[in-house]
């Protein structure tokens, strides 16, 4: 007899224009890791959406059954009575507010309507434990790092005495250390009795936990595959996921390097919270026509400060140096200035500060580089639908209209908007943070033939990415960052996993 404690029996749930999901099943056992998969859009997120419910019953069609109950949730705090909790990927915690409260917040330790700081306080400490984490409860969220907060949020729901957790994309913004920490909670919660459900495109991080593995597709259920009874390689689950093998995870590039077109001299930037302390030291770095480099580091090496120091002075206090493009120094004081020099930079933090959440599709492509779509500073409507059908089409942006709300689109879909601004604005010189970070193989694909493209075009690239194998297969040279410097230079032949850690470690060694 299988022990089933979660089963969601044809799902059905339909937007304006698209069905998102289309008869869905799942099965999730007692005391397991069950990993959910699929291409962004495929339909993930709304399925535990309607899980937790954040999609109210009455919304979509299909029938849940915990524990083998059946369940109506009318909205988030039904599911969360019957011990369902779910961590999104944009964490929901208050940054001013202490660890204490965040974890009890809506689930305050009250007697008699007042609250008894001292319980808080205790249990708070006694979950945080549970989780690994020695901060102190009185510690403000904005003071730790993601990693930290993560584990907030799984103490939060540990708080309230969580049977099934969900994660959505738990280590997106972690790096390898936070990451494995944040895998072996889970691993410890599912053998003190507590099963979770993981959305993740990390499909190493996938095979390494997880006990099944559901894959979705295009909003159906494709196949649930059994670690130990069925082939859970990372190359399995992306046949499931897209349809086919890809064989090669890089497309192939004829690098035509050219002579160096953008260089960055002697740059030092100084803490905008502190003006006494030197954040970015001597930045000596150059990129060629065609080329395509890559920034490797720790988190918190400076590798997204660097970036946006550079372009424009989007960070950073008392800048020094220059910034050289095409033989003649610039004077940048902005991030208007960047931008008419031809230097376009694609944040890390797409939803925070890169796009318009609230607006369409069709007004964040062109929102960069709205004289091409102008005359006499009067907006061309009929140009400015043109170009944004046409980026759709040039990069499958997966949206039933350009005037659809950019928020209302999964990860991918919003960065490849993003990155077709920057492509419609035209720049000469494109930084590129994070660019597929929260995204699945088959958009990453994608997105690395529009960078190989637009090299091939001559530009010249810089990509920072937390996932080294995406450095070393896109770049074809890297600089390694640690605490603000840059302490190695390689080029593709000698660069390796194990090289830039080198790097990184003989410098921490220098001191």
């Amino acid at each position: 007899m299988e022990n089933v404690i979660l089963e969601m029996r044809n799902i059905t749930k339909l937007f304006p224009g698209v069905r998102a999901l289309n008869n869905v099943n799942l099965k999730v056992k007692e005391n397991q890791i069950h990993a959910l998969v699929g291409e962004n859009g495929a339909g993930k997120s709304t399925l535990m959406n309607v899980l937790s419910g954040v999609y109210p019953h009455g919304t979509y069609t299909g029938q849940i059954f915990f524990k083998g109950e059946e369940c109506i949730f009318k909205d988030i705090k039904d599911s969360e009575k019957k011990g369902i909790a779910i961590i999104h990927q944009e964490l929901a915690l208050v940054p001013y507010l202490s660890i204490a409260e965040n974890m009890f917040l809506g689930n305050e330790q009250a007697k008699n309507g007042i609250i008894d700081w001292g319980q808080t306080i205790s249990k708070a400490s006694q979950y945080l434990a549970r989780v690994g984490l020695k901060e102190n409860p009185n510690t403000l969220i904005k003071d730790i790092g993601v990693g930290k907060q993560q584990l907030v949020e799984i103490a939060k729901a540990l708080a309230k005495d969580v049977k099934l957790l969900i994660l959505d994309e738990p280590t997106a913004a972690l790096n390898e250390e936070d990451s494995a920490h944040l895998l072996d909670i889970i691993v410890d919660l599912k053998k003190h009795g507590i099963p979770s459900i993981i959305i993740s495109h990390k499909l190493n991080e996938i095979e390494q936990v997880a006990d099944e593995i559901t894959v979705i597709r295009d909003g159906a259920t494709i196949e649930t595959l059994v670690k130990g009874v069925d082939d859970t390689s990372e190359d399995r689950i992306i046949k499931g996921m897209v349809g086919r093998e890809i064989t090669d995870r890089w497309p192939q590039r004829e690098s035509e390097i050219g002579d160096v077109y953008f260089e960055v001299k002697n740059w030092n930037v100084y803490d905008p919270e502190d003006e006494t302390r030197l954040f970015l030291k001597n930045i000596n770095m150059n990129v060629r026509r065609g080329e395509v480099v890559g920034i490797a580091g720790l988190m918190g090496s400076g590798r997204t400060e660097l970036a946006m120091s550079i372009f424009g002075r989007a960070f950073g206090g008392k800048i020094t140096g220059s910034i050289i493009k095409d033989g003649k120094e610039l004077d940048i004081k902005d991030v208007g200035d960047a931008i008419e020099n031809g230097i376009a930079y694609l944040t890390e933090d797409r939803k925070s500060a890169g796009l318009i959440l609230i607006d369409d599709i069709k007004n964040n492509i062109s929102l960069a580089a709205m004289k091409k779509i102008s005359n006499n500073f009067v907006i061309d409507s009929n140009r400015e639908i043109q170009v944004a059908e046409e980026y759709r089409k040039k990069l499958n942006i997966k949206t039933p209209s350009i005037l659809q709300k950019t928020g209302n689109l999964s990860g991918g879909n919003q960065q490849k908007v993003m990155l077709s601004r920057w492509i419609f604005a035209d720049p000469d010189v494109l930084i590129l943070d994070e660019p597929t970070r929260g995204i699945d193989v088959g958009a990453k694909y994608e997105i690395y033939t529009i960078i190989n493209k637009l090299a091939a075009e001559g530009k010249a690239i810089i990509i920072i990415s937390s996932e080294l194998p995406e450095i070393l297969g896109m770049s074809d040279r890297v600089y390694v960052m640690n605490e603000g410097r840059i302490v190695g230079e390689l080029d593709k032949a000698n660069a390796s996993q194990e090289s830039i850690m080198r790097c990184i470690m003989q410098s921490n060694r220098e001191g």
